[in-house]
């Protein structure tokens, strides 16, 4: 064999080893308990901060998503709230419902208007709501190091990590990565792990790469399997973000993650051995504590993903405003998407 033959030989190898880890997506816990620390933002914008990665929403990076509307189309992503209406008079019993409605005043006793009372359950699987950073721990702690025992208290609420740390809003440059597009499907099936190398085929597909201070928005099609095949216990099987994925998240300094559920899929593949119980949704949890990342779950992509479509347009302005509840741990929201 020739040097110039070995060369090309070793260069090969070189390529069929590299193709061979970009394809291992295996993540144990020691991994798990490793990326703690070496991807964490803890400290980044300093001791205090309750805003995650939200900072890296820059004014320089809101003038930039502006220039993005250019028809001026705007676009949902909230899935409609149809409340269970409580009785007007005495109380019913309670319902897991996300949202409860009890009228307390209106015709005919108030002819001349009305008024009502909300009673939200801000998380599950069905309402589209902000995620706080406190909303979830790691070993007692959430985000930035801010312990439990002092600020997550029952009757007391979040006292850090808040969603009032969102009293500004968001505005940024948002990306949909339409994950049934791209593999030319209506939905993933529940189950369906999404990898680093599926976003990236995406971004080649789309046109668009990702870049830090983006609101990323994963669609799966949840929504329309619902509406072709019923509903399902999408707490226990669900497509979604491979915990494999972590490091690409933290990389690519993504200021928001939204997705149709949870973020993570579930059940875990076999290439995931995690069991510490703090990771049982390993990206969504992981996004919120570790890189004080804020999360939409349960956001309906459906009509963004057919005006994308239409427009072959795959960025945009988004804008979502947070309710400030002081120590609430969450949020119903509409977040909007104007083209």
């Amino acid at each position: 064999m020739t040097p110039l033959s070995k060369t090309i030989l070793a260069l090969l190898m070189m390529g069929a080893a590299t193709v061979a880890v970009a394809a291992d997506h295996s993540v144990t816990q020691a991994t798990m308990d490793q990326w703690k620390k070496s991807q964490s933002n803890w400290g980044r914008w300093g001791p205090d901060d309750e805003k995650g990665t939200l900072n890296l929403i820059t004014p320089a990076v809101r003038k930039k998503a502006a220039a993005l509307v250019k028809q001026g189309i705007a676009v949902s992503m909230e899935r409609e709230i149809v409340p269970v209406l409580l009785p007007p008079d005495g109380d019913a019993p309670p319902t897991r419902a996300p949202v409860q409605q009890k009228m307390l005043s209106g015709p005919p006793k108030r002819p001349s208007g009305s008024t009502d009372q909300l009673n939200i359950a801000a998380h599950g699987y069905n309402l589209t709501h902000f995620d706080a950073l406190g909303h979830h721990l790691f070993d007692g702690k959430m985000y930035n190091g801010f312990a439990a025992s002092e600020h997550l208290l029952m009757d007391k609420g979040l006292t850090r990590g808040s969603i009032a740390a969102v009293a500004d809003g968001v505005f940024t440059r948002g990306v949909l990565v339409d994950m049934p597009l791209l593999k030319g499907v209506p939905y993933l099936e529940p189950g369906t792990p999404i990898y680093a190398e599926d976003l990236e085929a995406w971004e080649k597909f789309s046109g668009v790469r990702i870049e830090p201070g983006d609101a990323v928005f994963i669609r799966t099609g949840r929504w329309e399997r619902e509406a072709d095949k019923g509903p399902w216990e999408i707490a226990k099987s669900a497509a979604g973000l491979d915990a494999s994925v972590i490091p690409w998240l933290k990389k690519r300094d993504i200021a928001l993650l939204g997705s149709e559920s949870a973020l993570s899929v579930v059940p875990f593949p076999e290439t995931t051995k995690i069991d510490n119980p703090d990771d049982y949704l390993p990206v969504h949890n992981f996004a919120l504590v570790a890189l004080g990342m804020p999360l939409i779950d349960n956001a309906d992509l459906g009509p963004l993903s057919k005006e994308a479509a239409r427009l072959k347009r795959y960025s945009f302005l988004f804008t979502a405003a947070p309710i400030r509840v002081k120590t609430g741990t969450g949020v119903p929201v509409n977040p909007i998407a104007t083209f």
